[in-house]
């Protein structure tokens, strides 16, 4: 079976942008920069991310290019004879069927919201009610499942069309919207009386902060935020290299995407910090940002059925471009894996995770007993720990071991892909940062996701 390939090179960068890009993006981001100091987190986080994050963004590039394979393949496609580094493929793949399990319920919360505040089911709500709104929501599980289900349909719906004619051109429209909805948001965000508070609270450095939290605090959560803004560590960006031609170099295509992915969290900031100060709405992290906090804000403004209506467009954009892509990779990997037709995986694998995206939807209401790290916990929370802690983290850290070491692919075969084609290469100086630097800031954050540190 021919490879299929990338009609574009536009196509590539925002299909893996929008994988990367996601709810983590808009409601992790702008809270932990206010917390932890505002602009001195902002630089500590673009330091790591071209440091930690982009090589091994550039790796599985390199990989799945090299391979022509998704990453169960792959690892048998490059490893030497006898060696077992196709093991981990397989823990990747599980990782994939993870994410979407419960990714697929929160990308459900976000269509709702878009689709009531377009109806204007907000309307005059007070904020006891918006509170209760999101309440009401998670405690039906037929309302959860309903949109839940929506979100199955759509991912691999857009994955029966191929990857050029669905995937691909479909993201593509989904992504520039995106990027046209958030343009707007911020640009009115920015000239709300009373916003710039807000702006000041979230870019400008805070010395005493950093001070009062302490500046290794700030480090490593600069480099975890850089780490897994990426989506990096279970072959979800290594598939789009093996859909790549040999023309372009690939650190200087990860380094698009990393500052892509980075754009779409700085202007997330721009639209909530502003907003939020201009209105004086306490800036809270998690679900309540998003569901209780900002949709209070919409309502006391003018216009705001419009801006929250856009605001809930862009979420859903956000969640379904990385529901499309991890769906896209968990095709791939079925097609290769047990020689069907794209059709077929995609039926089964749509069905699958339907059933199996339902403990997550019982975990908030039927279920709810079920308290895996303690009181106010769910089903969502353990799924998020396995994919976020160990999954992401420990893949990374085997990807970079596989081809920065000889008993691997090694580096030299790393570098020569990775180097091909036209375009920024890989500094040499990479070479000792990701041989003997790279592992023990990968092996930090283990150690601290592991143990919830």
């Amino acid at each position: 079976m021919k490879r299929e390939k990338f009609g574009s090179r536009l196509g590539f960068i925002l299909l893996s942008a929008g994988c990367a890009i996601g709810i983590g993006n808009v409601w992790r981001f702008p809270y932990v920069v206010g917390e932890s100091g505002g602009g001195a987190f902002v630089l500590a986080y673009i330091f790591f991310l071209v440091l930690l994050g982009t090589p091994i963004l550039t790796m599985e590039f390199a990989m799945g290019r090299a391979s022509q394979k998704s990453i169960v393949s792959s690892y048998q496609e490059l490893e030497p004879k006898g060696s077992k580094w196709h093991i981990h493929g397989t823990f990747a793949m599980i990782g994939n069927y993870i994410l979407v399990m419960f990714y697929t319920v929160v990308s459900g919360w976000m269509l709702y919201y878009f689709y009531s505040f377009a109806v204007g089911n907000f309307n005059n709500l007070s904020t006891v009610e918006v509170g209760n709104y999101f309440a009401s929501l998670l405690a039906d599980p037929l309302a959860l499942t309903f949109w839940m289900g929506i979100v199955v349909c759509v991912g691999f719906g857009v994955c029966t069309l191929g990857l050029q004619k669905g995937v691909e051109k479909i993201t593509k429209v989904m992504m520039l919207l995106l990027l046209s909805i958030m343009a707007i948001l911020a640009v009115n965000s920015l000239f709300l009386e009373g916003g710039s508070e807000g702006l000041a609270f979230y870019l400008l450095p805070d010395l005493e902060v950093v001070k009062e939290i302490g500046i290794m605090k700030v480090v490593v959560s600069a480099m975890n935020q850089a780490f897994f803004t990426l989506s990096l560590g279970m072959g979800s960006m290594l598939v789009f290299g093996s859909y790549l031609k040999k023309d372009r170099a690939l650190f200087g295509e990860s380094l698009n995407i990393a500052i892509l992915d980075t754009l779409v969290a700085i202007v997330s900031g721009l639209i909530i910090f502003p907003a939020c100060f201009a209105y004086g709405v306490a800036v809270d992290s998690g679900p309540s940002l998003i569901f209780i906090t900002l949709p209070n804000v919409f309502i006391n403004m003018p216009l705001g059925q419009l801006w929250g209506s856009l605001f809930f467009m862009f979420m859903s954009f956000a969640s379904l471009s990385t529901i499309i892509a991890v769906s896209e990779n968990i095709i791939t990997m079925n097609m290769e894996k047990f020689k069907v037709s794209r059709m077929k995986a995609c039926v089964t694998n749509g069905i699958l995770l339907f059933v199996l995206s339902l403990p997550c939807v019982f975990g908030f209401n039927i279920w709810s007993d079920f308290q895996p790290f303690g009181e106010g916990t769910n089903i969502l929370d353990l799924e998020d720990y396995l994919v976020s802690n160990v999954v992401l983290p420990v893949g990374s850290f085997i990807m970079l071991m596989f081809c920065t070491n000889k008993f691997g692919w090694g580096y030299k075969n790393f570098i020569k892909e990775a180097n091909t084609g036209e375009g920024m290469r890989m500094p040499k100086f990479f070479e000792f940062v990701l041989k003997y630097i790279v592992p023990v800031l990968l092996f930090i954050l283990i150690i601290q996701g592991v143990f919830r540190l």
